[in-house]
């Protein structure tokens, strides 16, 4: 049996002290979507008359948003003896990691994005725990599309071709020689992965492919104002249509099979992609190998995540594997065997939060 919280006094304070946490990652989305934030850090310490009138907000509520910050640690204020409308409040330069910097690998704005992504279809997430029914992801909104994109972005940009492709040193190899390599994304999302492999490789061709039409609309923006339209390409299409097995050199996708109705069917249409001998990488979360009660921080994460979003969104369409978030490495590699691949193997890349499957057609 596992052990419980020491106390019921314990639990209700651990309770009491997410509730504030949950009131600090909706103010932080407030401030982040308004463009709070980033006036104070580029435009410096302002009121709130100052900062309303940057920002196109009103007064009063921005007053209260900036008492709420001050209060709960992120904001300094001068003189908080000042009449209300006097006190010049300040974002802390060392702040600006987490609340502004979008390739910082502490940023916790897109945090509170995709948090609020997750609750936003409340009511049909209880009607899906009553019938067994799924939460189609459009219902989540865009706020889960480009909070997840921007919380992976650093890590898509900065580590993807840098670190974790040479990992694989053939794959390494084969993307930086003639003639060019064509790369499939699989679930792109909004294209930072894509942007990634082709900034960091500039002689490849990417082809990205999702089914969320709000996802492919940015992700061509995205590609668009980097430059690199020319190499990457998105399409809104299914990555199992026929005619594209055996066009590509190598093939990805990351942190998205564990949402699939059908991981099976996925990998069996990327193992086609890249033909026999080919080589498929699977980025997806870095889960325990067992069922741990009172466990760790990042598995609580995983099933906070599970329970409002991927394990809804992955049983819209029936049959479902039911995966949920909690995708354990023995679970991914029963998918990999019964897709046909010929091998599995979790390559030794340093990450708290997420398993590199390589796998061999």
């Amino acid at each position: 049996m596992s052990t419980p919280l020491a106390s019921a006094d314990d639990l209700a304070g651990r309770l009491y002290e997410a509730m504030l946490g949950g009131f600090d990652l909706f103010a932080v989305y407030i401030g982040d979507q308004l463009g709070y934030y980033k006036s104070l850090a580029g435009e410096g310490p302002a009121t709130s008359a100052q900062l309303a009138e940057r920002t196109g907000t009103a007064e009063r509520y921005t007053r209260e948003w900036l008492e709420q910050q001050a209060v709960t640690g992120f904001l300094t204020v001068d003189d908080p003896a000042q009449p209300v409308t006097e006190r010049v409040f300040t974002l802390p330069q060392e702040y600006e990691a987490v609340f502004v910097d979008p390739d910082s690998f502490i940023g916790m704005a897109q945090g509170a994005q995709i948090f609020v992504g997750s609750v936003a279809p409340l009511p049909a997430l209880l009607e899906a725990f009553r019938t067994g029914g799924g939460v189609p992801y459009e219902d989540y909104g865009a706020d889960l599309a480009a909070g997840q994109a921007r919380f992976n972005r650093p890590m898509l940009l900065h580590q993807l071709a840098q670190d974790f492709i040479p990992a694989m040193p053939d794959i390494h190899a084969r993307l930086q020689a003639d003639p060019p390599a064509r790369v499939a994304d699989i679930g792109m999302g909004l294209a930072w992965s894509s942007i990634g492999l082709a900034r960091g490789y500039p002689k490849i061709s990417v082809d990205g492919f999702d089914l969320d039409e709000y996802s492919v609309a940015q992700a061509n923006a995205n590609v668009a104002a980097e430059g690199l339209s020319d190499r990457v390409r998105v399409y809104c299409r299914d990555a199992g249509d026929p005619e594209l097995a055996g066009q590509y050199d190598f093939a990805l996708a990351v942190e998205c099979v564990h949402d699939m109705a059908n991981p099976v069917a996925v990998l069996s249409a990327m193992r086609r992609l890249v033909g026999p001998g080919g080589t498929v990488l699977i980025v997806d979360e870095h889960a325990e190998d067992e069922f741990i009660p009172n466990g760790s921080a990042l598995e609580r994460m995983f099933y906070g995540f599970s329970i409002l979003h991927c394990l809804p969104v992955g049983m819209v369409d029936t049959p479902s594997a039911e995966t949920g978030t909690v995708m354990r490495p023995d679970t991914f590699r029963g998918y990999a065997a019964e897709a046909g691949f010929s091998s599995v193997e979790i390559l030794p890349v340093d990450s708290e939060n997420f398993y590199f499957y390589r796998l061999t057609a």
